[in-house]
């Protein structure tokens, strides 16, 4: 037997104002997204934006449902909602907002597991690496690729 380490990096940003201009924009496109909200059930608002590589912003809210667990989280939908609208456009970036009674919460809002089997998915489609942006208003997590918050990816192609 052997233990073996992993380590992942990110960035961690203190302010809005530290990060890229695309990455600002992105943000903002995410918290747009979370008035879209519709969380009668949790109270937990959730807005993703996701940056497709010809520029193009696709935007997605989580939305509940007295059917539980019928409901789609908000990055499910943002990257649902681009791949039927642009196939065959890489996804580049996602960023993710939430907080309670569609407000932000000032840690990092980070995805499910499902949600990063999606990420993770889209990733491999494209062949490019999809950064994942977590904003919180005291501070910011950007990974560069989806590896770094979901390792070992299961990647069903690789079986083929």
């Amino acid at each position: 037997m052997k233990t073996i380490s992993l380590d992942i990096n990110y960035q961690e940003f203190s302010s809005i104002d530290e990060m890229d201009p695309k990455d600002q924009d992105l943000i903002r496109e995410a918290i747009e997204a979370q008035k879209g909200s519709y969380a009668t059930y949790s109270g937990f608002n959730v807005g993703a934006a996701v940056l497709l590589e010809d520029g193009t912003v696709v935007r997605g809210s989580n939305q509940e449902n007295a059917a539980y667990p019928s409901g789609l989280c908000a990055e499910r939908t943002a990257m649902f909602a681009a791949g039927a609208n642009y196939p065959g456009k890489a996804m580049v970036s996602i960023a993710i907002v939430g907080g309670f009674d569609h407000k932000l919460s000032e840690d990092p809002c980070s995805p499910c597991g499902a949600c990063r089997q999606v990420m993770a998915e889209y990733q491999t489609l494209s062949g490019k690496p999809l950064s994942v942006i977590m904003f919180g208003t005291k501070k910011t997590w950007k990974f560069a690729k989806v590896d770094d918050i979901l390792p070992f990816i299961f990647d069903s192609f690789n079986e083929k």
